[in-house]
């Protein structure tokens, strides 16, 4: 704050706290240049949208807007076109490169629950995976793949997403690469700009939208000249996405058979039980006339309804001069003395 009174030229911030600052007036926007946003796909994914766009209503109109993307997502275009006037893009290199010195392999598999019984398969297997990098699409999954290995691979197993304070966080990714532990399972959003180092396996448990996403994550391993070792799970809804990876790479992942001491688990997530619509029981259905509902006759036709016994009553007394009513009781002794 006393940096910001005194005048700064550079501001480095993230989108929450700058735009408190700059509500506040304790940063003025008016006279800014140049606005760089570094991982704008990150942002948008943790809802930071608000604060991006108040943020864009405080700059001055004429200014340089620099933003660094790793995946062009629907939300970054609608970004960009809401905000920017005549963007030009630039790709810095061709991302979906595969690298030579990552072997790819590919498993398919039916559901959430298989694929936990594949990685435990797998994971027993502590000569192979030395170091492995299992990446998830969601907190919930994350947590819920946790839950299912820490009875059995407690000792070596470490979980890192944005819901987990930053202490947990650091002491995770500290046994990790001290060698404590030798499994760590990490959201995409979180795994972004960590420095994890000697990784033997990533192992994609779910199939990332995003083919881009797919890229970074296998970019964890094979470093330093070394060999590394990337393996897909996927399901058949994901397949799509598995064939769109394969068509930013121009390369067909070799498929391995599924092994057969691997149990098939009838188990489902929430997400993944069929949806069961249910019709509802009140709701009026039409139906064509049938004999009961004739024409009028001709004779019955000059009859209007005037909506009730009461109505008709005050019709005949009009008609014929009588009293609608009788009056009170003590009138009628009255008339009748």
């Amino acid at each position: 704050m006393g940096q910001l009174t005194q005048g700064v030229d550079i501001v480095v911030g993230t989108p929450g706290r700058l735009y408190d600052l700059a509500a506040n007036r304790s940063l003025l926007l008016q006279n800014v240049k140049k606005l760089v946003i570094d991982e704008v796909d990150v942002m948008l994914d943790l809802g930071f949208r608000f604060q991006l766009n108040n943020i864009f209503e405080l700059l001055p109109e004429k200014r340089q807007n620099s933003m660094f993307s790793a995946t062009m997502t629907e939300d970054v275009e609608i970004l960009i076109n809401d905000n920017f006037i005549e963007p030009e893009f630039i790709a810095i290199a061709l991302s979906g490169t595969p690298l030579e010195n990552i072997a790819q392999s590919c498993y398919p598999a039916p559901n959430f629950y298989t694929k936990v019984n594949l990685l435990a398969h797998l994971l027993k297997d502590k000569s192979k995976y030395q170091k492995v990098l299992i990446f998830m699409d969601s907190k919930k999954n994350a947590d819920r793949l946790f839950e299912a290995l820490e009875e059995e691979f407690w000792k070596d197993l470490g979980i890192i997403h944005s819901n987990k304070s930053q202490n947990n966080r650091m002491a995770a990714i500290e046994r990790f690469n001290d060698n404590a532990s030798r499994i760590l399972i990490a959201s995409d959003l979180i795994a972004r700009g960590l420095d994890l180092a000697n990784i033997s396996h990533v192992i994609s448990f779910d199939t990332p939208k995003y083919p881009e996403n797919y890229m970074h994550r296998i970019g964890r391993t094979g470093r330093a000249e070394k060999l590394g070792e990337s393996i897909l799970f996927y399901t058949e809804e994901e397949e799509e996405w598995k064939q769109a990876i394969e068509k930013l790479m121009e390369y067909t992942i070799p498929e391995l058979p599924f092994p057969e001491e691997i149990k098939v688990s009838k188990q489902l997530t929430l997400e993944e039980q069929p949806r069961i619509i249910e019709k509802n029981p009140h709701k009026k259905t039409q139906r064509e006339a049938g004999p009961g509902f004739h024409e009028k006759k001709d004779s019955n036709k000059k009859t209007t309804n005037l909506g009730g016994g009461q109505k008709l009553k005050i019709k005949k007394a009009k008609k014929y001069k009588k009293p609608i009513t009788r009056g009170s009781k003590e009138m009628n002794m009255k008339k009748r003395k």
